[in-house]
C-alpha cells in the first residue's frame, strides 16, 4: 500500500494498473475478503483479473492441491470485476469535461480510437487523417474501460 501511495503522491494522475488471481491454492474467504478491501483502498485504474487453474510443471502444481472449487473461483472473480468497473466508472468519470492528449492508434466504423498518456482508451470522429498524431480531445462521455469525446480546437 505505501509503495503505491507514494507514487501517486510523487507522479500526479498516474495510472497503475495490477493482475490478480483469485482461488489460488490454499486462498482463505478471510485472504480473499484481504484482497478485495486493498483493491478498494488502492483503486487501480485496471485490474486483470484470472481464476487459479494448474499449469503442468509449475511449482503450485506440483505442491498445492487446486482445493477451492470452481463455483467459489468464479464467484471470486465476479466479486472483482463487479468492484473493478465501480472502481474504473469513478476514475473515469473524474475526467468528464476535461481535455486529455491522445496518441491516435486507428480508425474502425468511422471513429478514431487512441491511448491517452496513461492508457486510457479514447475515441473521437474527426474527418482528417490524424493517424500517429497526438491530439487534444475534450472528454464528453466516459465508461468504466474507454472514455468518448471530439477534438479540441
Amino acid at each position: 500500500r505505501d509503495l503505491v501511495k507514494r507514487i501517486r503522491a510523487k507522479v500526479p494522475n498516474i495510472a497503475i494498473s495490477t493482475d490478480i488471481i483469485v482461488g489460488f491454492p490454499g486462498e482463505t474467504d478471510r485472504q480473499f475478503r484481504e484482497s478485495v478491501a486493498l483493491l478498494k483502498d488502492l483503486r487501480f485504474d485496471n485490474t486483470h483479473i484470472a481464476a487459479y487453474s494448474a499449469r503442468t510443471g509449475t511449482i503450485a502444481s506440483r505442491e498445492y492441491d487446486d482445493n477451492v472449487p470452481p463455483e467459489v473461483k468464479k464467484e471470486r472473480v465476479a466479486i472483482i470485476e463487479k468492484l473493478q468497473g465501480e472502481i474504473a466508472s469513478e476514475i473515469n468519470a473524474a475526467l468528464l469535461g476535461k481535455t486529455i492528449e491522445v496518441l491516435v492508434e486507428g480508425k474502425k466504423k468511422g471513429k478514431w480510437h487512441g491511448r491517452s498518456r496513461n492508457g486510457k482508451l479514447v475515441f473521437f470522429d474527426d474527418k482528417k487523417d490524424l493517424l500517429g498524431q497526438v491530439v487534444r480531445i475534450n472528454i464528453e462521455k466516459t465508461s468504466p474501460w474507454s472514455l468518448q469525446g471530439v477534438l479540441s480546437e
